[in-house]
């Protein structure tokens, strides 16, 4: 593992790789402002919507920037914009160039290394006297969801002499008052901004006068520093025409560093600048920290009652400002803390880093957890969380924490245990009815969350093995009571009239709306395989709380369902999809057609039918991730993956023909949604010439788990290829629109590659007989754990960073099991050695 300063390195960014950086800086739930390749900030996403490409701008003048200004005794002063050079792209538009500060002078030469969520920018330039390193990053521990949701940016700018002489040097901040203004609707009015300090910060508080205190885009925002003397300051700019206000200040900045104050005159968005002087003796290196934070409550619903205005009712709010009284206050609770809080966030990242999965896995998983950080998520006042599928440039796209999209996500559940926990309850405490149909999209605020009223065949069986994953990691008996009802009834859901196994013989044949965002009629793979997992799921349940009958009566369906589809749907090379249209529209439940499907049913359109599909063995990579065995022949699974890989895989794209939309172009490599290598169907689903990641790290880590790691591993690489900085950003990965929640399945990478399990039930853990050093965590507690070879069996030594754990039993698979004598609870802190024979 590589390093810059005190960070840990794991992806680095020539300057011809930085034009599509953009690194969410922003807590779990609180919106995000995105730090830039070249290091700038962009993508203002702080006031409840996202808002791709948006920055404040004072008119057509500065949008927000941090400068240096440098001075030897007996030279002329230097100063810069802190910013790398312009991408190409950037020199014209209709008035010019469009990139925000384009006029200013900046650093000739930039790069940029990050391991998420830390982000670093190097500056370079042979006409200033100092180097400059801006290390950024907000707050990212596992199991501490509240350290983790601070609405926050942290900027620290590291400057180093490189010369003989001393160094004069001048940190500038400046960040315009756009309350307001979310990127598509609202005006700033009546702005005000006023100077504080107190014991280990001072700044700029920002607030307004003018805008409705219901506004979604209403709130406040500060800019402050933790240095503690050599502060100036402006509340405002000079009111003056063209770019006059500008001017002004370039020139009082580079005069002497030190800002004179101005009056505010009228201006509705006032732009605030902070200063700090330091001085930097022959080879020194000095650090200036500047904090960003704001405080946007009044959140409204995906679903409006009343049509696509909001109204009062519609309101939902924000979890992260029920904690603090406005952005000041934020400050004021987590500046004292910022170091504790880098600390922690460096332990975890440095250990996941450190660890001895490929650089391609680490990447894959580490920079896609940045989606919990943006608007993709949210929580709301009562600590819930909720999710759209992704989002498009100024709304959230798919609403609702689609069950059919999160069921693929698998970091929450071993990183924020209580968050997966909470999105159990809601799908089947709140979105679940008597009748066990959950709606697979819950509608806002939680009392409507029915009112969707239409389920989804992956969706409703993936959240079944959920409940099951999340049992098991949190060892939490009471919880699973509190559910087992509702999971019951969602799985005899699936025998009533007109249901997905009408006829109850363990196989799916009736209407099955999924993911593909169709309906399919007749037995998948797909659907499949995630009901034998929840009958699996059920199972164990079942039989862990005394239910028996039920228990067997699971047992004897996954039987009979894994025998029926390994004879039927396996053609020898994948399995197939068996069209069965219905007799009649009456023969299908009224709750199992959304209507994005085939609109006759006789000779439905948008089937999979004999197509090889990138993701028809989801349901046993989940089953793998839950520890419940395999689901289908192991040969059948081995055999179907490699197929993919034979069919789906394209090596270059510039002849491939897609009708849909493209997310993968040219001479790229990607695993297609699906191939038809024997014949096709005339129409089928609609996305089955696309490449969408989520899908491709599916089938990456079942490859993983069943062995083939050299293709799995190719697969993943292909992807994050995709995503180099210079085409796309490495941290939003799109489907349906940014920052796509299915491509954080990325974390079950690192499961199949260390073996990691973990029962609370059984206080149990486990890994492959792979030496080497892996991070692990359950949700509650993470750490690390190195396995080394030695005479007579396998090594141990066991780390816990963060939280506690209790274990009673330790095994390496192919290796043993070592038996604790009683129950060991190891501290944070603390370590276990002990060999496994």
């Amino acid at each position: 593992m590589a390093r810059i300063g005190r960070w840990p390195v794991l992806k680095r960014y020539d300057q011809d790789h930085l034009t599509r950086i953009a690194l969410p800086l922003g807590g779990i739930g609180t919106g995000t402002v995105s730090l830039g390749g070249r290091g700038d900030l962009r993508d203002w996403e702080i006031a409840n919507r996202p808002a791709k490409g948006f920055v404040p701008r004072q008119g057509l003048g500065a949008a927000p920037f941090f400068a240096l200004r440098t001075k030897v005794a007996g030279a002329t002063p230097v100063t810069r914009i802190l910013e790398g050079p312009l991408d190409l792209s950037e020199y014209e538009g209709q008035s010019g160039s469009p990139a925000p500060n384009h006029g200013l002078p900046r650093f000739e030469h930039c790069s940029f290394a990050a391991a998420y969520p830390l982000g670093q920018v190097m500056l370079s330039d042979r006409r200033v006297p100092v180097s400059v390193r801006l290390e950024a990053f907000n707050p990212l521990i596992p199991c501490d969801p509240d350290s983790s949701g601070i609405p926050v940016a942290i900027l620290r700018f590291v400057l180093t002499n490189r010369t003989s002489a001393t160094v004069a040097a001048d940190l500038c901040g400046s960040l315009l008052n756009f309350i307001g203004q979310d990127g598509t609707e609202g005006v700033s009015r009546d702005n005000r901004n006023s100077f504080r300090k107190e014991s280990g910060h001072s700044g700029i508080f920002m607030q307004t006068r003018g805008v409705p205190a219901d506004a979604a885009q209403w709130g406040t925002m500060a800019l402050a520093t933790t240095a503690g003397r050599g502060v100036s300051h402006r509340t405002a700019w000079k009111k003056v025409g063209w770019g006059s206000a500008l001017l002004d200040f370039w020139d009082d900045f580079e005069e002497d560093g030190c800002l004179e104050k101005r009056r505010r005159e009228g201006e509705d968005a006032p732009m605030g600048s902070l200063a700090v002087a330091l001085r930097l003796p022959p080879g020194a290196t000095r650090e200036v920290t500047f904090v960003i934070a704001w405080h946007f409550p009044n959140r409204y619903t995906w679903t409006p009652a009343g049509g696509d205005r909001p109204c009062s009712e519609d309101r939902i709010g924000n979890y992260y400002t029920t904690r603090y009284r406005d952005a000041w206050d934020v400050l004021r609770k987590s500046v004292p803390q910022l170091r504790s809080l880098e600390s922690e966030t460096v332990t975890f990242v440095r250990a996941f880093c450190e660890s001895d999965l490929p650089d391609v896995v680490k990447e894959a998983a580490l920079f896609n957890l940045s989606t919990l950080r943006t608007q993709t998520c949210f929580r709301t006042p009562d600590g819930r969380f909720f999710g759209w599928e992704g989002y498009l440039d100024n709304s959230g796209c798919c609403f609702g924490s689609c069950t059919h999209v999160w069921n693929y996500e698998q970091a929450m559940a071993f990183l924020f245990g209580d968050l997966a926990r909470r999105m159990r309850e809601v799908e089947f405490c709140e979105a679940t009815g008597a009748d066990g149909m959950m709606s697979f999209r819950v509608s806002l605020p939680i009392g409507r969350a029915t009112s969707f009223g239409k389920a989804a065949a992956d969706g409703q069986m993936g959240c079944i093995m959920k409940v099951y994953r999340d049992w098991q990691l949190s060892g939490d008996d009471d919880w699973l009571r509190s559910l087992y009802p509702m999971v019951k009834k969602a799985l005899e859901f699936c025998w009533i009239d007109g249901g997905w196994d009408g006829d109850r013989d363990g196989v799916m044949e009736g209407c099955q709306h999924n993911t593909m965002d169709v309906e399919y009629y007749g037995p998948n793979p797909q659907m499949g395989a995630w009901y034998l997992g929840a009958l699996r799921a059920a199972e164990e349940m079942a039989r862990h709380l005394g239910e028996g009958e039920f228990a067997d009566r699971c047992r004897g369906l996954f039987e009979r369902g894994s025998r029926w589809m390994d004879e039927h749907l396996f053609n020898g090379e994948y399995y197939e999809h068996e069209v069965r249209p219905p007799r009649l529209s009456s023969d299908v439940a009224e709750s199992l057609r959304v209507g994005m499907g085939a609109t006759g049913m006789k000779e439905p359109d948008y089937q999979l039918g004999p197509g090889c599909l990138v993701d028809q063995l989801i349901g046993q990579l989940m089953a793998h991730v839950c520890g419940l065995g395999y689901l289908l022949k192991r040969a059948n699974v081995r055999k179907t993956l490699r197929s993919i890989m034979k069919y789906n895989l394209r090596n270059g794209l510039s002849d491939h023909r897609n009708v849909m939309r493209s997310y993968a172009l040219g001479e790229e490599s990607a695993l297609l949604m699906a191939s038809y290598p024997r014949e096709r169907p005339a129409n089928p689903f609609p996305y089955f010439t696309e490449v969408m990641t989520g899908f491709e790290y599916t089938a990456a880590i079942g490859m993983l788990y069943e062995g083939q790691e050299k293709s799995g591993l190719q697969c993943m690489q292909n992807t994050r290829e995709r995503y180099d900085g210079l085409k796309r950003s490495p941290f939003d990965e799109a489907e349906c629109g940014h920052h796509y929640a299915r491509a954080m399945i990325t974390w079950a990478a690192g499961l199949a590659l260390s073996g990691f399990r973990f029962s609370g039930v059984e206080r149990a853990m486990s890994f492959s007989r792979r030496p080497g050093t892996w991070f692990w965590s359950n949700g509650y507690a993470w750490g690390t754990c190195t396995l080394k070879q030695q005479r007579g069996g396998m090594g141990v030594a066991l780390a816990v960073l963060h939280g506690s754990l209790s274990l009673k039993r330790f095994e390496i698979a192919d290796v043993g099991e070592h038996r604790f004598a009683r129950t060991v609870r190891i501290g944070r802190g603390r370590s276990r050695h002990f060999v496994v024979k």
